[in-house]
């Protein structure tokens, strides 16, 4: 018997949450969730029993991501005064804002992966059949955005020494 979908938001909303920023980013992650828990509403009723639920949300709002980021490169938007650093208010667990930066410079596959695997605990063979792929390469993309991660926030290799 399937959960009431108010305990399907409630169990996985932070994470959908997290996932939706790090792919598309502070300004458009709640737009993005939202639209993702609008289709998943209307898909849930036949939704199989035994399915991943986390898996197929997070493959949802990989979606709904991708539909943010197609929107954005087709509007400009101009503005007088570079905003400040976003807030961390009502970030899961987070009041440093620095390493969402660090990943939002990742590229779209790493930080894709990063999101799937590391924020929503996803297996690399999900994330392939998400973002396309073998599973081999979404764990390459994984491991070189880690590296990447590292040398940007904490100036170190994947050996620990300092450059």
């Amino acid at each position: 018997m399937k959960k009431p979908f108010e305990t399907i938001v409630a169990e996985h909303g932070a994470t959908v949450l997290r996932v939706c920023r790090a792919v598309v980013g502070f300004d458009d992650a709640d737009d993005a969730w939202s639209e993702t828990f609008i289709s998943a509403m209307k898909a849930y009723p036949a939704l199989p029993d035994d399915a991943n639920v986390q898996a197929w949300l997070v493959t949802i709002a990989h979606r709904k991501a991708i539909d943010i980021i197609r929107v954005h490169k087709r509007i400009a938007i101009p503005v007088d005064v570079v905003p400040d650093h976003p807030s961390s208010l009502g970030v899961p667990g987070s009041v440093d804002t620095e390493i969402w930066d660090h990943v939002k410079s990742l590229p779209t596959k790493q930080r894709q992966v990063i999101a799937y695997h590391y924020l929503a605990g996803l297996p690399y063979q999900e994330i392939a059949e998400i973002l396309g792929g073998t599973t081999d390469a979404a764990r390459r993309a994984a491991a070189d955005g880690i590296k990447s991660l590292r040398k940007m926030f904490v100036g170190t290799d994947s050996k620990g020494a300092s450059e």
